[in-house]
């Protein structure tokens, strides 16, 4: 049967509206408060609703979310932070900017994600914190981990950048008792063009997180404006998320059960097509429980890269989500073997998804992988 292919197959992800994001900006333009300002706050309300959580606080991406949630767990100098080499380089970056450093630990091939046993086999007497990876949106569960951490004093800080809308068990990620930080970027299951949110686990916690973000400021803005003078108390970033922004993400929020239902169809359709292909095999993104960002396969006995180039000549948006951090100059001084990772860096694709793309796109372009699969085949 032919179909209509759209452009849009030729990017690998690409951001979403709604239609009611102008309007939301164009108020907040006519109010005159860009800034942090009440359509902030009520963003931050309205998330933590959807969560089922008592508070939330927005900042200003999701690096700053994870910084921020690092700080607030008490992550400096001296601390060893463990976290999955496969991962985008914000969450190594966010480890440093806090002054500790990273210890980098394996991930699940099958899911791209840390196992328990991979937390408790590299925990030292330096470690202060872990930071599981929701990749692909899929949720971590360190129950089995979670007494030998207790007992240290490690604090668990999900970077949830991809997984906004994702269930652990009954409850959102997000609602399940630890740091959680997440991403609104551009290309995420909910944009608010850029942005990001740390759930505190504590009310104490969430008032670190809010004098962090606003440079180390203990009064509100509200209560400034009203005032002769401020307090600063500790350190602090010009972190905070913009009235416009957060107008943005208001809209993208009252969406949501749209994205969530789109991007399931659209990876469910992605996993009918791929099934059956040698040479490949597609990452687990427990679709039952999450919002899928992305659609990742592994590509087997080092036809990766001929395949990425090929698909991209024919117009096909694949990227290659991630290339492992321990192997990067930058983070040279932490590099340990990880062959697991090494060998999921050299296999891993990502097919094109994004809210554009229709059930036949993704048929066109998994018809294309099976076509550059068979090229070139034995060399």
């Amino acid at each position: 049967m032919s179909h209509t292919v759209s452009p849009d197959v030729a990017r690998n992800a690409r951001p979403y509206l709604y239609g009611g994001e102008v309007a939301a900006l164009i108020e907040v333009l006519r109010v005159g408060q860009y800034n942090h300002s009440t359509v902030t706050d009520q963003f931050e309300q309205e998330i933590a609703a959807f969560l089922g959580v008592p508070d939330t606080v927005a900042v200003a991406s999701g690096t700053a979310a994870i910084h921020v949630g690092l700080l607030a767990a008490g992550v400096g100098p001296g601390h060893e932070v463990l976290v999955p080499s496969f991962t985008f380089c914000a969450t190594v970056q966010a480890i440093l900017a806090t002054g500790a450093r990273p210890r980098f630990i394996e991930v699940n091939p099958r899911t791209g994600c840390v196992e328990p046993t991979e937390v408790l086999a590299a925990l030292t007497p330096h470690t202060r914190a872990v930071l599981p990876v929701l990749y692909s949106g899929r949720a971590v569960d360190l129950t089995p981990a979670r007494p030998a951490l207790d007992e240290q004093g490690v604090a668990v800080i999900e970077d949830a950048a991809q997984a906004f809308g994702s269930w652990q068990g009954e409850g959102r990620v997000g609602a399940t008792g630890v740091v959680t930080c997440f991403s609104f970027g551009p290309i995420k299951n909910l944009t608010c063009g850029l942005g990001g949110m740390v759930v505190p686990r504590t009310p104490l916690e969430a008032d670190i997180c809010r004098r962090l973000r606003s440079l180390g400021i203990v009064e509100s803005a509200a209560h400034r404006a009203e005032a002769t003078t401020y307090t600063v108390d500790g350190f602090g970033m010009r972190v905070q998320m913009s009235a416009l922004n957060a107008a943005i993400g208001l809209v993208q929020l009252r969406h949501f059960a749209e994205a969530q239902t789109r991007r399931s169809g659209l990876w469910r359709a992605y996993a009918a097509a791929l099934e059956g292909i040698d040479g490949i095999a597609l990452v687990d993104a427990d679709v039952d429980q999450t919002v899928p960002p992305m659609c990742a396969v592994r590509i087997f006995d080092g036809r990766r890269d001929r395949v990425f180039r090929t698909l991209r000549e024919r117009g096909i948006g694949v990227g290659a989500h991630y290339p492992p951090n321990h192997t990067q100059p930058a983070f040279a001084e932490w590099h340990r073997p990880l062959p697991v990772t090494e060998a999921l860096g050299r296999q891993i694709m990502t097919l094109p998804f994004h809210q554009h793309l229709t059930e036949a796109d993704a048929e066109h372009a998994v018809s294309e992988l099976r076509r550059a699969l068979t090229m070139g085949a034995g060399r």
